[in-house]
């Protein structure tokens, strides 16, 4: 389960996933003092609410490895998914937000005041989609699209994330799997009931759901990923036992006819679909994207700030890229059609065979080792959490994203996971790929996650997750990459000018989709001739936004919020200024960016007082 989905309805509603016995016998050094007289109380609102969400959780519970001891039964289950589970959600989140606002602020510490704002906060914004509009997620409108369902995310869930070490884990896969088909039926009732509301992805993204749901579909159930995974893994555990032969009955009989129900529903959406690419075409879309922005970016931006915001960002780190590419000798189009010159460079370029995919994912190890040995120039302590570096699963691979990040586990049964899609290994030019890893891996995702979750605090704030906050400094880490001379030339610090060119492009290709009413081909073409990224590439990321508005603004706003919080400490503080210092409010969680400005100020003025 990756950060997005961890996080689906919201910004915060995995924050409330872990269970504080647990949490306390894992991390001793998590419990706070209490300084003020309210302390104590909000504490344990806070404990009651971890272990309502726990309960309702299994997939979060298994994902952050608390399906152990008092939990283990959790490992055996998946999510309620039925309209009145989500119904007692809804109610559940309101009577918490109420206790917590309950709580007299006068009566907290200052940590604990922050605690109670932020999780108050989180809590308002994951209430917001089903009480305005009916839908589990602003930024997730549809049920199921290319990169959302059941059908994508409970294979990748079950043969990663829920771990098989004894016999007891492998029959709770089982157990997991024979409740999957039900999971699958909840899911196509939702989208039948969104579809009678005109709340469809629009129809080329339907062609691509359609078709990754016929490959999850054609295998024989002896040879369906799930299947085949815990064959594997069993027999790695030396666990005896006829795992194949009981995963394939259960497939045949339960999971492949409720796909084969949601395909027919999906196929039976394609045909009355839209083919405009903008929630703007949908009941409330408007106010949808609205919510969807203010949700990303943790600001009041409009559409139209957002798109000039892009512009104006696009416009600068394009002149900064034409300098170095006019010192490679790359002077003749624009800044995209000489980046695309350079993307096609045989020398850039890795094999596109088996041996060139496994070289290719070395190299990024050889990079995020080189940067673990230069954080401690910028870093107290810098986190030593292992990163494994993986492929995406084939089976995903034509719909997920380019690149994502899964966090650890907490009792360390399962380490975080730098995903990389390799179903073409011309999407990535080789000086490209350092600013890569230096987002999703270190001083990045890796490192800001890695350092909360370790990290003093109440544990319901340890897997909060604010977009414009996360993905912003993970944009931010390719510039402390930058700063720590980790580009090995030019050229690699091209590929971290584009990267944050496409970034920027993708204020104004989100907004020009959901607000201005661009086809998918014009906002393809903005990205291709922008950013100089490959055609299949840059579908596959305008696919994205098309299903997922507002979500790709989080980065560029975020990073553009790292930066101003720098720089207004730097004034602040004066010689007395220490960037290491400055790195360790990542210790005290996600926060909205307004929050974030407002604490880095608070910190500096600290450091001029010496």
């Amino acid at each position: 389960m990756d950060r997005r989905t961890f996080l689906a309805s919201g910004t915060a509603s995995a924050a409330l996933a872990a269970s504080p016995a647990a949490a306390r016998a894992l991390q001793a050094s998590a419990a706070k003092p209490a300084a003020g007289p309210g302390d104590a109380g909000l504490n344990a609102i806070f404990d009651d609410v971890l272990r309502q969400t726990i309960q309702r959780s299994p997939e979060l519970a298994t994902s952050i490895g608390f399906d152990k001891g008092p939990g283990a039964a959790l490992k055996r289950q998946l999510t309620d998914r039925s309209p009145a589970a989500k119904a007692k959600a809804q109610a559940e989140t309101k009577a918490a937000l109420a206790r917590i606002e309950a709580v007299d602020p006068a009566t907290l510490s200052e940590a604990s005041k922050l605690d109670r704002e932020i999780v108050a906060y989180s809590l308002k914004t994951q209430l917001v989609p089903r009480e305005r509009f009916d839908l589990d997620a602003v930024m997730r409108p549809f049920a199921i699209f290319q990169q959302g369902g059941i059908y994508f995310s409970m294979p990748d869930f079950l043969n990663t994330t829920h771990t098989i070490n004894t016999a007891d884990d492998a029959e709770a896969l089982l157990s997991r799997l024979e409740q999957m088909g039900q999971a699958l039926d909840y899911n196509t009732q939702e989208q039948a009931d969104l579809g009678k509301r005109g709340v469809v992805a629009p129809d080329f993204c339907l062609d691509l759901t359609i078709e990754q749901m016929a490959k999850l579909r054609a295998p024989a159930a002896a040879d369906n990923t799930i299947a085949k995974s815990l064959v594997r893994r069993a027999a790695a555990k030396g666990i005896a036992g006829d795992w194949g032969t009981r995963a394939a009955r259960i497939i045949d009989a339960s999971v492949y006819p409720a796909l084969d129900r949601q395909i027919a529903l999906i196929k039976a959406q394609r045909a009355k679909a839209r083919t405009s690419a903008g929630v703007w075409d949908v009941p409330q879309g408007a106010d949808i994207y609205a919510a969807a922005l203010a949700q990303a970016t943790t600001t009041n931006f409009t559409p139209d700030e957002v798109h000039k915001i892009g512009l104006e960002e696009v416009a600068q780190i394009s002149a900064e890229l034409d300098t170095i590419l006019k010192a490679q000798g790359l002077t003749k189009g624009s800044v995209g059609e000489r980046l695309t010159a350079l993307n096609q460079r045989p020398d850039q370029l890795w094999p596109d065979t088996a041996q060139g995919r496994i070289d290719l994912i070395k190299s990024l190890n050889v990079d995020n080792d080189k940067i673990a040995k230069l954080l401690p120039k910028m870093f107290i302590d810098p986190t030593r959490a292992p990163l494994e570096i993986r492929a995406v699963p084939v089976e995903i691979q034509d719909g997920a994203s380019n690149g994502y990040y899964n966090r650890a586990a907490l009792d360390g049964s399962r380490p975080a996971i730098y995903f990389i899609n390799l179903k073409s290994v011309g999407d990535w030019p080789k000086y490209t790929l350092p600013s890569l890893t230096y987002h999703e891996g270190l001083p990045g995702h890796h490192l800001q996650i890695s350092t909360s979750q370790g990290a003093e605090g109440p544990m319901i704030r340890k897997f909060s997750f604010f977009g414009a906050y996360s993905e912003g400094w993970a944009l931010y880490a390719e510039q402390v990459a930058d700063e720590l001379g980790a580009y090995a030339n030019d050229l690699e610090r091209a590929g971290y000018l584009q990267s944050f060119l496409f970034r920027a492009a993708r204020l104004v290709i989100d907004t020009g989709i959901h607000a201005k009413k661009w086809s998918r081909e014009q906002a393809t073409d903005y990205m291709v001739n922008t950013v100089g990224f490959a055609r299949p590439r840059s579908q596959r990321e305008i696919q994205r936004y098309c299903t997922q508005p507002g979500q790709a603004c989080s980065y560029k706003i975020g990073h553009t919020s790292w930066v101003r919080a720098r720089k207004k400490a730097q004034e602040i503080a004066g010689a007395k200024f220490d960037l290491k210092r400055f790195h360790e409010v990542i210790r005290r969680g996600a926060v909205p960016l307004t929050t974030l400005e407002r604490l880095v100020e608070e910190d500096a003025r600290r450091m001029a007082a010496g």
